[in-house]
């Protein structure tokens, strides 16, 4: 499968991820590797959508201005509702929990990232699927950011699925299913 980006062409090598707003795929131009999101428009009973490529821009502006670590819009195809960013090779938080080799520093990152987002009045999506870790660093893959409510800070819902809770084995369950 081939998908374009604003007349640039990426052979998909394989899907990375569905989540709320899109499918995310390991796509390469022939020298590099990337990740193409494109954007689905999918029904989600918990989560209002607005324009999504739109506030894929808009979150990834916020969070830059933020400095939060994560991968760099490489360009943004709003006809074709596609976002190329870069690809960043590692393995999940997700990975790093099921597989019990979790070290306690990633969640001394998240806690200081989460003092600077706090701080900025702003919430990430904190499932451990959406951060990876490169060379030892965190970096959250996704744009996707709300304004800050303690309901869904990293403390009251995205710490339980950063170890083998009953709430993630419960998800990996669902998961596998």
């Amino acid at each position: 499968m081939k998908l374009r980006v604003n007349g640039r062409e990426f052979e998909v090598l394989k899907l990375l991820g569905r989540g709320k707003g899109g499918y995310s795929y390991l796509a390469a131009d022939g020298a590099r590797r990337f990740v193409v999101k494109q954007i689905h428009h999918e029904p989600c009973d918990y989560y209002q959508f607005g324009d999504k490529p739109a506030s894929e821009l808009r979150d990834y502006e916020r969070l830059m201005r933020i400095g939060v670590p994560m991968p760099e819009l490489i360009d943004a195809d709003r006809e074709g509702e596609r976002i190329l960013k870069e690809y960043v090779e590692g393995e999940t938080i997700f990975e790093l929990v099921w597989a019990d080799r979790m070290p306690p520093e990633y969640l001394g990152q998240m806690r200081a990232l989460c003092a600077r987002l706090y701080a900025a009045n702003t919430n990430i999506d904190y499932f451990p699927t959406n951060f990876v870790v490169r060379d030892g660093k965190l970096f959250y893959v996704d744009y996707e950011c709300n304004d800050y409510t303690d309901e869904w800070n990293f403390e009251n819902w995205g710490a339980k699925y950063w170890s083998c809770t009953p709430e993630f084995e419960e998800y990996e369950r669902r998961r596998d299913g």
